[in-house]
């Protein structure tokens, strides 16, 4: 009933957005199919992944997006939202379609739905291999005091988390901007994942390109996404050539900006991964490919929501922790507070937000303050010197005469 409910609410938003974005690219790819090149802002791998839409009538194409969407938000969130209400005692269920149903509210959740994109999908591939580190850290943890012996490989690959970045490459091979989770997986060392990822990615590219009926780019073009300066553009790219009023941005003062940004999110995700928060981690990295890629519209922030999440979180962890009977102080006022703006900017939607930039900033100042909870969800045990050990001063034995 709750997988229909939701269904439904996607066939309103389409019917109000009129899956636009996934008319155009349906259109696109039936000509490629034709002989021609590939016009819409779509890499091969993703033009080969819809192509079976096209032999459906354009509702019944719309339906099946709209549902695989909202199932990947539903396993989402049942991954991101489920921990966080066990760990406070509640009921994981009650948790999960609450913040299913506040998650349907807002713009890029409205927008991704409505306009027939995949952006859902990818962000479930992703939170995917949130899941497979975080089993990878149990078996570990759990293989120093049960071994595991048994005879299931794929048990095994399971229990292990041993598929950890297959997600992250599906998604790079499908948009490329997910690729900075694979440099996320390299600075912090997770060379398997990352491995994994690039392999998955490399493959699918090279397969697709086989199989491709015509000419098709390797990365989408950016010249078709539109100009730079169009108000629903909330990237860095979209801000400055707005302030420069320009249809395209300054390519050197975008670049030295975006690489500040982009390490900024790499050093804050390291540190959060190191405090054993990977959520927060992936969370960080996402705000960052948001903030930094040249086009990023409102169905491309769905990043913003497990941000909420983190900020809702992080007050609760400091009410629970740091709160005193007899002060009427509210500790984690700030988050919470936090939390709520950010979610109230994101039910608005773009229609208040876009004209000064609103998304963009929230995008910016997140990635800069967002909190991490150590101990919250280690994808790797951290490490730590081992202490030395003292040795006790020894005895003088009894003196000889």
């Amino acid at each position: 009933m709750v997988i229909l409910a939701c269904v439904a609410a996607g066939l309103l938003l389409q019917r109000a957005y009129g899956v636009s974005t996934l008319a155009a690219s349906l259109a696109a790819v039936r000509d490629w199919h034709a002989g021609g090149r590939l016009t819409a802002p779509l890499t091969a791998p993703a033009a080969v992944l819809v192509s079976p839409l096209c032999l459906l009538p354009l509702g019944a194409a719309a339906l099946l997006v709209a549902a695989t969407g909202v199932m990947s938000l539903l396993l989402s969130l049942i991954a991101l939202a489920g921990p966080v209400a066990r760990r406070y005692g509640r009921p994981r269920f009650p948790a999960v379609l609450a913040a299913l149903a506040l998650a349907l509210l807002a713009a890029p959740v409205r927008a991704t739905l409505g306009l027939g994109c995949l952006d859902l999908i990818l962000f479930g591939l992703i939170t995917a291999d949130v899941i497979a580190l975080r089993r990878s850290a149990w078996a570990r943890s759990r293989a120093t005091w049960w071994p595991d012996r048994s005879s299931s490989r794929l048990r095994k690959i399971w229990a292990t988390g041993a598929w950890a970045g297959f997600g992250t490459g599906i998604a790079t091979a499908v948009a490329i901007g997910p690729c900075l989770f694979i440099v996320y997986f390299a600075v912090t060392r997770q060379w398997r994942a990352a491995v994994t990822a690039t392999v998955t990615a490399l493959t699918l590219l090279g397969a697709a390109l086989l199989v491709a009926p015509g000419p098709a780019p390797i990365l989408p073009g950016l010249a078709r996404s539109g100009p730079f300066d169009v108000p629903d553009n909330q990237s860095l790219a979209g801000v400055l050539a707005r302030l420069y009023e320009s249809t395209s941005t300054p390519v050197l003062i975008w670049l030295s900006f975006a690489g500040l940004l982009i390490a900024v999110g790499m050093i804050r995700a390291r540190s959060a991964h190191t405090d054993g928060d990977e959520i927060t981690a992936f969370t960080l990295i996402g705000l960052t490919g948001a903030a930094v890629g040249p086009v990023s519209r409102v169905h491309s922030l769905i990043w913003l929501l497990p941000a909420v999440l983190i900020l809702v979180d992080a007050a609760a962890r400091r009410w629970v922790i740091i709160r005193r009977p007899q002060t009427r102080r509210f500790p984690g006022a700030g988050f919470a507070a936090a939390a709520l703006l950010t979610y109230v900017m994101l039910v608005a939607g773009p229609r208040w937000m876009v004209g000064w930039n609103g998304y963009a900033f929230i995008l910016i100042l997140l990635l800069n303050s967002l909190p991490w909870r150590p101990g919250v969800a280690p994808a790797v045990p951290v490490r730590r010197r081992p202490q030395p050990i003292r040795q006790a001063p020894a005895i003088p034995g009894p003196r000889g005469r």
